[in-house]
C-alpha cells in the first residue's frame, strides 16, 4: 500500500473532499453497470418482440442473485478489511483478501453448475410460459450458466480493490465489462450481426465480464507490491477470527439480495398472469429505476471503506459527518428524479421498446417506482453504515422487514384492491416505513459511537 496515502484521505482530508474521491468512482461504475443492463433491455427491446424483452426480465432474479455471493465475499471481505486497515494490521488484510476471493470462485463454480444441471424446472419457477420458455433459458445458458464465474469474481474483485480506497481502480475494472458489453450486444442480438436475440445479451455479459476480471488479475499483479489485496493461494487458509468478520456481515448481506430475488421473483409471477406485454413493461421500467437508484447505492458503497476505517479507528466525528453529507445531497437528488422522471415516463419507456401497448403500461408503472426512491435512498446508507462497522444483523434486519414483512403483503394486498396497476406502488409502501425505522436506528448508532 502506498505509504500513507489512503490513510492521510481516511484521517485528515476534509470530509466533503473524502467522500467524493471514494464515492464519485463507485458512482460512475454502478451507472455504467447499469447501463449495460438498459444495454440488454434496450437492444433486445429493438426487435420489437415482447417475448425477447420478457425473456431478460423473467431471468433477472438468478442474475441478481449473483449478488448473494458478490454481498457474502464482496461486501463482508471488504468490510472486513476495511476494518483490518484502520486497525493496521495489513497482514490479516492480506490473508483475509484471499479466503474471500477464493471461497467467492467457489461459490461461484458450485452456482453455475447448479444452474447448468436445473436450468428447465429454474426456468418454469421464474414464471415462464410457453411462449418465451426458450429464449429465456437460451439467455440463462450464456448470462448464468457459463456467466456466473467471471460475473461473480468481476464484482468481488471491485469490492476487494474499493477496500484500501482505490476507488478509481475499482471502478475502471468494472466499467471496462460493462463498455465491452455495450459494444457487443448489438453484434450478438440483432439481425444484421448474428441474430441471437436475448442468448445474444447473456453472451455478450459473458465475455465482457471474463475481459473484466482480466483487468484486475493484471492490475493486481502489477501493483502486487503496493497493494494489500492479496489472492495468492498460499494466503488461503481458514482462520476464525477473518472468518467470522467476513461472514458476520456477508451472510446478512448475502440473505439480504436472497430475499430480493425472491421479492423479484413473486413480483414476475403476479406480472405474468396479464401476459409478456405487462412483464416486458415491468422489466423496462425496473431497469429505469436502476439508474437513480444505483447513484444512491454506488455512493453508499463508495463511503464503506471511509465509515469502515473511521469506526475501527474510533474516530466517530468523522463518521458521522460523512454520513450526513452523503445522505442530505443523495436526497436533494432523488427527489429531482422522482419529479422529472414521473413527467417524462411514457418518453423513457419509449426509448426502449416502440410496442404501444408496453409503452402505456411502463408510463403508468413508473411513477409508482419513482416514488420509492428517495425512501430508498435512506434505506440504503443506512444498510451500508451497518455494514461497514460490522453490524450485519441491523442489515438483516432491514432485508426482513424490506421483502418479508413490507414488500411481499403490500404486493398482495395492492393488486388485490387494484389488479395489476397497485402492484409499482407496493415497494414504495415498504420504503416509507422502512425509511422511518432506519432514520431512528441510524442516529441512536450515531449518538452512541459518539457518546463512546
Amino acid at each position: 500500500m502506498a505509504p500513507g496515502r489512503n490513510t492521510a484521505l481516511f484521517e485528515h482530508a476534509p470530509v466533503s473532499s473524502a467522500v467524493i474521491k471514494l464515492a464519485v468512482p463507485t458512482i460512475i461504475s454502478s451507472l455504467v453497470m447499469v447501463i449495460y443492463n438498459l444495454a440488454d433491455t434496450y437492444f433486445v427491446g429493438m426487435l420489437n418482440d415482447p417475448v425477447q424483452t420478457a425473456a431478460v426480465t423473467l431471468a433477472a432474479p438468478l442474475l441478481l442473485a449473483f449478488n448473494a455471493v458478490n454481498n457474502l465475499f464482496g461486501v463482508g471481505t471488504s468490510s472486513a478489511m476495511s476494518r483490518l486497515l484502520g486497525k493496521g494490521d495489513t497482514e490479516a488484510v492480506k490473508d483475509c483478501s484471499a479466503f474471500g476471493f477464493y471461497c467467492a470462485l467457489a461459490c461461484a463454480v458450485l452456482y453455475a453448475v447448479a444452474t447448468g444441471l436445473f436450468r428447465e424446472p429454474l426456468v418454469h419457477l421464474l414464471g415462464a410460459g410457453t411462449d418465451n420458455f426458450a429464449a429465456t433459458a437460451a439467455y440463462l445458458n450464456w448470462a448464468v450458466s457459463f456467466g456466473a464465474v467471471p460475473s461473480i469474481l468481476n464484482v468481488v474483485f471491485a469490492f476487494l480493490v474499493r477496500s484500501e480506497g482505490n476507488s478509481v481502480h475499482a471502478s475502471i475494472g468494472t466499467m471496462s465489462g460493462c463498455l465491452l458489453n455495450i459494444l457487443l450486444d448489438p453484434i450478438f442480438i440483432l439481425p444484421w450481426g448474428f441474430g441471437m436475440g436475448a442468448a445474444g445479451a447473456g453472451l455478450a455479459t459473458f465475455l465482457s465480464n471474463c475481459a473484466a476480471c482480466l483487468y484486475f488479475v493484471v492490475l493486481l499483479w502489477v501493483r502486487r507490491l503496493s497493494t494489500c489485496v492479496c489472492i495468492d493461494i498460499r494466503r488461503f487458509a481458514f482462520r476464525k477470527t477473518i472468518a467470522a468478520d467476513i461472514f458476520g456481515v456477508g451472510i446478512p448481506a448475502a440473505i439480504q439480495n436472497l430475499l430480493n430475488v425472491t421479492g423479484m421473483t413473486v413480483f414476475n409471477n403476479f406480472a405474468t398472469a396479464y401476459g409478456s406485454e405487462v412483464v416486458a413493461a415491468m422489466g423496462i421500467v425496473q431497469k429505469i429505476q436502476m439508474v437513480p437508484l444505483q447513484i444512491a447505492m454506488g455512493a453508499a458503497q463508495g463511503i464503506m471503506p471511509f465509515v469502515g476505517y473511521n469506526f475501527a479507528g474510533k474516530n466517530y466525528k468523522r463518521m458521522k459527518e460523512a454520513v450526513l453529507y452523503l445522505l442530505t445531497r443523495a436526497l436533494a437528488l432523488m427527489a429531482a428524479v422522482v419529479i422529472a422522471g414521473s413527467l417524462c415516463s411514457g418518453w423513457l419507456v419509449g426509448l426502449f421498446i416502440k410496442t404501444d401497448a408496453v409503452v402505456a403500461y411502463g408510463a403508468q408503472f413508473l411513477i409508482g417506482f419513482l416514488l420509492a426512491l428517495p425512501f430508498m435512498c435512506i434505506d440504503y446508507t443506512t444498510v451500508g453504515v451497518f455494514q461497514a462497522i460490522g453490524a450485519g444483523k441491523k442489515s438483516l434486519l432491514f432485508a426482513f422487514l424490506r421483502k418479508i414483512a413490507l414488500e411481499i403483503p403490500a404486493l398482495f394486498l395492492l393488486n388485490a384492491l387494484v389488479p395489476l396497476y397497485g402492484m409499482p406502488y407496493a415497494s414504495m409502501c415498504a420504503e416509507v416505513i422502512l425509511a422511518a425505522v432506519s432514520i431512528v436506528m441510524l442516529r441512536r448508532v450515531l449518538r452512541e459511537n459518539k457518546e463512546k
